[in-house]
């Protein structure tokens, strides 16, 4: 490599933005954190920065952070774009590193996946060896490859997608996926794996969640959840609006918590607090339009659900499995049906899936910290009924008369709620020719029960 300043390391990358060349320190951060060398550039941090530097050809330089399995590094580094876009010429200079705390270093790592989930077009959960096991989508220009991941679950994800600079199909490890770039059919934009790894002694075991975002917003596109009944008369956030607001309102969630985790440097104790508000009232402002958006929908006179078999038991797992990181992070525990345990049912998979979110996410954000939530499901007769109890503070008579009532919130003034996701439920249950209800009383939890017309043939 040519003389330059006197950095601590220096490196090299190629085309693809892999790192074909470097010098300890940098290099054992590579391999420690699941890269290899030669191979792509396995801190998304430096990745970011370099891509920016042979994309643009200008010379970038700015403090970073990265952290392996034991250790967080900061330092500064200077990126330098070969001529014809070959590669750039890394050097980094003010290596420090300290070891990670016991908590290894949650709060940054929330903040990154709290990030990719506002962001995320399309977002999976993954098992132990990175195959399908639930898709969801948000745009109509991914609709086509999430139908194709549905039918295909139990795949590995990387087979719907084209991994740039890296012609293997079978699944790499993790931490290589993780921030890797990627094409996928039916899109003209370049997208981004984030890669959540679950389970705690050894992160993976209890699988992934998987969440692609683009590089750029949406051309024209519609949200999934609007897609139903697109060119409806009447429609105006959810067919015109929502698809404008939602992309930057993220992003600006998205940057807020980049200056609150001072993820891109370090800064004043009060302006984190600012960008924590700031990040609080987008997410609130993202929740209502996608509220809005879904409202516009069930109460629509065309509205109707695609029914089909399926079986609340294993759309109860999954609901716990994509809420167990939401509800740890409050001690809560979740109780969901057993491996074996079925209740067949007549239902559209997709709009069961929300509801059971919905009532099992309420649980989770009105249950006091350190409790437990239960989902049991049992056969009555010709219904099929999953119930989601919990130990919170219970409800009166008056507040379950209201519970399913439009903008209903039972006096809550700082949940962040919109007072629509169990009047939205309980529309979509109906249209199921099934029903939500609820059971409590004060001081003793809440019971919301779903029931639909069971699967006779099953």
């Amino acid at each position: 490599m040519a003389a330059g300043p006197p950095f601590t390391a220096r490196a090299r990358t190629d085309a693809r933005d892999w790192l074909i060349e470097a010098e300890e320190p940098l290099a054992g951060l590579q391999l420690r954190g699941g890269g290899e060398l030669p191979g792509i550039i396995a801190s998304p941090a430096l990745l970011e920065l370099v891509r920016k530097a042979r994309t643009y050809g200008l010379c970038l330089a700015r403090a970073i952070r990265a952290q392996d399995d034991h250790e967080q590094v900061t330092a500064w580094v200077e990126v330098m774009p070969c001529e014809h876009g070959d590669g750039c010429t890394i050097g980094v200079s003010n290596w420090q590193s300290t070891p990670l705390p016991d908590d290894g270093g949650t709060e940054a790592a929330e903040a990154r996946i709290a990030v990719a989930r506002h962001l995320a077009e399309l977002s999976a959960r993954l098992g132990p060896r990175q195959e399908l096991l639930a898709v969801e989508v948000r745009t109509e220009e991914l609709e086509d490859v999430a139908g194709r991941m549905r039918e295909a679950l139990g795949s590995p994800w990387t087979e719907f997608a084209l991994l740039e600079g890296n012609a293997q199909r079978q699944p790499l490890h993790w931490r290589l996926l993780d921030g890797a770039r990627l094409r996928l059919p039916g899109s003209e934009r370049h997208w981004k794996a984030h890669l959540v790894p679950l389970g705690g002694a050894e992160p993976g075991s209890a699988g992934f969640e998987l969440y692609l975002v683009a590089d750029e917003p949406p051309v024209d596109t519609t949200p999934l959840a609007e897609a139903d009944e697109k060119g409806a008369p009447g429609m105006a956030v959810g067919r015109e609006i929502a698809p404008v607001l939602r992309q930057p309102i993220a992003r600006i969630i998205a940057n807020a918590e980049t200056i609150r985790t001072q993820l891109a440097g370090p800064l004043a104790e009060e302006y984190s607090h600012y960008a924590a508000d700031i990040a609080t009232a987008g997410e609130h402002l993202l929740a209502l339009i996608d509220d809005l958006a879904a409202l516009e929908v069930v109460e629509d006179e065309q509205f109707t659900t695609a029914p089909d078999r399926i079986d609340l038991a294993d759309l109860a797992r999954r609901a716990a499995g994509i809420l167990r990181v939401r509800a740890g992070e409050r001690g809560i525990a979740i109780d969901a049906p057993k491996p074996g345990e079925s209740a067949p049912a007549i239902g559209e998979f997709r709009r069961v899936l929300q509801i059971l979110l919905n009532v099992l996410g309420n649980a989770i954000r009105y249950s006091p910290e350190g409790s437990q939530v239960w989902l049991r499901v049992e056969r009555d007769g010709a219904r099929s009924r999953v119930i989601v109890a919990d130990q919170g503070e219970g409800m009166t008579e008056d507040q379950q008369a209201r519970a399913f009532a439009k903008f209903e919130r039972l006096g809550r003034s700082d949940s962040g709620g919109s007072g629509l996701g169990l009047y939205i439920s309980r529309r979509l249950a109906r249209a199921m020719r099934g029903d939500l209800t609820v059971e409590s009383a004060p001081g003793q939890g809440a019971r919301f029960m779903l029931d639909l017309p069971a699967d006779e043939g099953a």
